[in-house]
């Protein structure tokens, strides 16, 4: 039977050319990137060739990319970054109540150290208020946090319009974790009012174990890690370079097919939420509106229903989707997204992400629309009340 795998902001399949291009480097350049010698000089020089080119992609200066390991690290070292050397008269954070885990549990790890975080509540489309951020500004604020794209329901937040109210503010740094908008979602960093934007490979069909971290020229960041120094001493240990070569390669090529790639899945998405209407026992979390959406994910929920078990019934039949978000997708608790929208227990209980992929056709959405109504239907008679 074949397979339809649905959970792409999960973790996307990697280029072949990319895989082709880390199992090379790994073969070829093995030697570390900081070593003095002609094979350490030349790993090190790649290192270089690839920050410039991210950079390129990005319209960034190269020395505004920092190389980490993904997106959790680079979500942690921008908000530690920047309150770590705040120091005590600006120990306030404004973030949302519907952050990924790594924006969301680093806000909470810093409460406990006595940081005041301000946790802006979304509207039912997952959209926070850029005058609730204006709103929440204090004189001791050093950061603002919001992502561009949700990694649940893909409800896109309103970054420009909230970098445009930051740039009066210069004390007030912006952070954006931009995982689930790379290659999706058109990004000025040039003109964006954003000091810091998270990037994680494997989202965009790169490697596992690389991302990056824009930050913007002149801003420093007290470092998570003390070690050798690399990335000028905002990042040390031993560069991944089949990693972040890899990264580079996938980045130029999403960014490349991004145009065609957001016209198509914005036509799947069309496609699945018209079979959706069809099918009364699901409730769509992610906005109607697709000018507010990210192209790729849809959120579902079948109240009454737990997760899991419409997860399993729909892989029995070759159909993978996901709960929450794969960070998440263990815990049993409600979606905390789901509950700060407002949308009630039994749909932030019962909920399920569909995301797509380069490789998936019309017929695809077909099938999986298929799959999904015979499973509801089985389903059914089995309802909590």
């Amino acid at each position: 039977m074949k397979t339809y795998y649905f959970d792409h902001s999960a973790s996307t399949p990697p280029y072949e050319s990319v895989i082709r291009t880390v199992a090379e480097l790994m073969a070829e350049h093995y030697a570390h990137p900081s070593a003095l010698h002609r094979a350490g000089t030349d790993a090190g020089k790649l290192v270089e060739r690839a920050r410039a080119a991210v950079a390129g992609l990005l319209g960034a200066a190269p020395g505004e990319v920092v190389f980490t390991s993904g997106g959790t690290e680079s979500n942690n070292l921008a908000i530690k970054g920047i309150l770590g050397l705040a120091g005590r008269k600006t120990r306030h954070m404004i973030t949302t109540a519907i952050e990924h885990s790594s924006v969301h549990g680093t806000a909470r790890q810093l409460e406990s150290e006595g940081v005041r975080v301000t946790y802006l509540t979304p509207d039912e489309q997952g959209r926070v208020a850029p005058s609730d951020v204006a709103a929440a500004i204090a004189d001791d604020t050093a950061l603002v946090s919001v992502m561009h794209a949700n990694n649940e329901t893909g409800a896109l937040q309103p970054i420009e319009e909230i970098g445009a109210l930051l740039r009066d503010r210069p004390r007030v740094r912006f952070h954006v974790d931009g995982v689930q908008a790379v290659g999706k979602i058109p990004f000025d960093w040039a003109r964006s009012g954003v000091d810091l934007y998270s990037a994680s490979a494997h989202k965009f069909r790169g490697p596992r174990g690389a991302g990056y971290l824009l930050v913007r020229d002149g801003l420093k960041l007290h470092p998570l890690l003390a070690g050798g120094g690399q990335e000028s001493d905002t990042r040390s240990g031993t560069h991944n370079l089949p990693g972040i070569v890899g990264m580079a390669q996938a980045l130029r090529l999403a960014i490349e097919s991004m145009p065609e790639r957001r016209k198509r899945m914005y036509e799947l998405r069309r496609r699945l939420l018209s079979h959706v209407e069809r099918i009364p026992e699901l409730v769509l979390n992610s906005p109607s509106d697709e000018r507010l959406a990210s192209p790729q994910i849809v959120n579902l929920s079948y109240p009454g229903m737990r997760p899991e078990v419409l997860l399993h019934m729909l892989e029995e039949h070759g159909v993978l989707v996901s709960t929450q978000s794969a960070c998440s997708s263990k815990s049993l608790k409600p979606s905390r997204v789901l509950t700060a929208m407002g949308l009630g227990e039994a749909r932030a209980t019962g909920s399920i992400r569909v995301s797509f992929g380069d490789e998936h056709v019309a017929e695809d959405i077909d099938i999986l629309a298929e799959r999904l109504q015979s499973t509801v239907a089985k389903l059914k008679p089995l309802e909590r009340n």
